[in-house]
């Protein structure tokens, strides 16, 4: 579904990913680990078009997306949950979800993808009229996944989901997200600093340092890896 050649991503002089190969197949759950400033972020903000590649080439199912405009880009079924969330503070949690759905004319699925999200998300049925700002972290870090739901992606992308969050709600989320991906067949590619969680939640996972990619495996066997443990999960 998604698969990232060679992709160099600049900052200016500073070159902030350095020749990234990586693919996600249908149906996948992808994470990116590595330190602050390793790159992951700038990965996903590459992939949707905000930091345009340098180099290299961006392929969405077969189509080159390298070039396209972000918006060309989001009507294609890739979203992005932003770090920081990025919700509306002053529109209600019922009009930060009606942003998602700007450039989708469906008006009945539209209707039974808000009744999804309220199903993931109760507290967001009950919360619909309130200001975003007001919500908590946590539930703010649920309208902006529920937001990107609301465009239909095909490919999610989301960046540090648990940032910031208390560790039952960090747990949460990472059940969500895992069910959106087996009801939905959503292909995800998470960019975590949790890499116990991401790992655990993840088919493949690729380990990030200073702008490239250093190592690739299964989740389950960069869990195992030793070098993995030492660096990224405290063991």
């Amino acid at each position: 579904m998604l698969e990232l050649k060679n992709i160099q991503t600049r900052y200016g002089k500073i070159q902030a990913l350095k020749g990234i190969s990586m693919h996600a197949d249908p149906g996948e759950i992808i994470c990116l680990i590595g330190a602050n400033g390793a790159g992951k972020s700038t990965v996903l903000m590459t992939i949707c078009g905000i930091t345009p590649a340098s180099r290299g080439d961006i392929f969405f199912k077969g189509k080159n997306v390298t070039h396209m405009a972000p918006e060309k880009i989001v009507s294609l079924g890739i979203s992005q949950v932003p770090e920081g969330r990025r919700i509306f503070p002053y529109l209600t949690v019922m009009e930060n979800l009606d942003m998602g759905t700007f450039l989708r004319k469906d008006t009945k699925q539209i209707k039974k993808d808000l009744d999804y999200v309220f199903h993931l998300f109760p507290i967001l049925a009950q919360r619909r009229h309130q200001p975003g700002g007001t919500l908590s972290g946590g539930e703010q870090q649920m309208l902006a996944i529920s937001r990107a739901i609301m465009s239909r992606p095909e490919l999610l992308l989301l960046d540090e989901p648990s940032l910031g969050l208390a560790p039952m709600i960090t747990r949460q989320i990472f059940d969500i997200i895992r069910k959106i991906n087996q009801e939905n067949r959503t292909t995800i590619v998470l960019a975590a600093q949790n890499a116990n969680l991401a790992l655990k939640l993840a088919d493949r996972g690729y380990v990030m340092e200073t702008g490239t990619i250093t190592l690739t495996d299964t989740g389950k066997h960069l869990l195992a890896n030793e070098a993995v443990k030492t660096a990224y999960l405290g063991i």
